[in-house]
This record gives structure tokens, sequence and C-alpha cells, in this order.
């Protein structure tokens, strides 16, 4: 089996278009260059890299009739994330949305080249643009279903990491707006992930205090 923190970088059903190929590929290109690295394996691997390729194999066992517009959105979601560090806009909760909704505007711009450059042309691109920007979130399903997908990967790759920056009270606070973001089906795959201890002991907690969309 393969391992689940490191799928194959390109999906190999033949329903998969040349250009969606050489799409994936470019957009891999690019996350190389990367200059931080995560442990894959025992290998250090360019982090943006690792993580387009979990959101792909995650897109896959979530949405498998995903669209072409949607796989090409959940490859680049993070696509050059580095070029816009944090540390460039102020503390605080204001700072950061300013740098969230930034990166969101540059993952489409980078997206909408490198579509265009692999044959791509007008509507497609324009589609793919708007679900990086996360346009229609809660209205359009396929927005959700993106959404969806980048809350299981957190849970499932990044949420221990995290963990361990932060107290037990932030992490639930998080945990429940995670829980917010994410659809009805997204929160009942998010509870078949197999979560460490603490992530488990935690979502509970998150669930038990009345995370946004549970019934008591």
């Amino acid at each position: 089996h393969p391992n689940p923190s490191h799928p194959t970088p390109t999906p190999s059903r033949p329903s998969h278009p040349p250009r969606l190929t050489r799409a994936f590929a470019e957009f891999d290109r690019i996350n190389v260059g990367d200059p931080r690295t995560e442990l894959v394996d025992g290998r250090p691997e360019p982090k943006e890299l690792v993580y387009a390729r979990r959101m792909t194999a995650a897109l896959e066992r979530f949405e498998p009739d995903a669209s072409e517009a949607l796989r090409l959105a959940a490859r680049a979601q993070h696509v050059e994330r580095w070029s816009i560090p944090r540390s460039d806009y102020v503390s605080g909760r204001a700072g950061y949305k300013r740098w969230r909704t930034r990166l969101m505007q540059h993952h489409a711009e980078v997206a909408t080249r490198v579509l265009r450059e692999v044959g791509y042309e007008g509507e497609i691109i324009e589609r793919v643009a708007g679900l990086l920007r996360k346009q229609g979130l809660k209205r359009d399903p396929e927005v959700q279903t993106l959404e969806d997908v980048i809350c299981l990967v957190f849970l499932e790759y990044y949420f221990d990491d995290f963990a361990r920056e932060h107290d037990d009270d932030k992490l639930v606070a998080i945990l429940r707006k995670t829980w917010g973001k994410m659809s009805e089906r997204g929160r009942e795959a998010a509870l078949r992930l197999d979560l460490s201890l603490k992530a488990t002991r935690l979502v509970g907690r998150a669930l038990d205090e009345g995370a946004p969309g549970v019934r008591d």
C-alpha cells in the first residue's frame, strides 16, 4: 500500500486529461522551490510540494468524481505560498486576515498563469481562480468541497505539529472554527480519520463544547 503521507504526485486514472497532468507537473515544479522542508519517509522534501500531493490524494478519497477545475484548485491551493510570509503583515487578527486574503489572490494569480501556459482558457481558468479565492463558501458546493478537503488535510497531517505550539484551550477554539467551516459530509469524514490520541481528545472536547453545526 502507498504511504498516505507521501501520495503519488499524479493520479493514474485515465480520466485525467493531458493538460491537467501538465498543470500538476508545473504546480509541482514551482513548489519544488519552497526553501522550507518536511521529512517524509526520513527524507526532506519541499513543504508545499508535499502539501499539494496530500491535497490531491485527499480530494481523490473524498470526492472521486471531482471536476477538472476542482482537481486543479486542490493542487494549486498553496502554490508558491512561501513567497508571502506571515511576518510581512502585522500581528493580530486584522493582519492575519489581510495575509490570508493576499495569499488567496496570489494562488489564483499563479494558477491562472500556469493554466494559460499549459493550454487552458476562459471559463475553466476563471473557475479555478474563483475556487482558490473561496468565492461562494457555504453556497457553492465545489468551494465547500475544497474547504472540506483543506480541513481534512490539516487535521490528518498538520494538527499534531500545530498542537505543540498552543495550549489546549486555543486548540479547541481552532477546532471549533475548523468544524464550522466544514459540511456535514466533511465532518463525518473527519471523524473517520485515524487521528492521534491528543487530536481525538481535543476534537471530542470541541464537539462537547458545541462546535458550530453540532446538535446537542
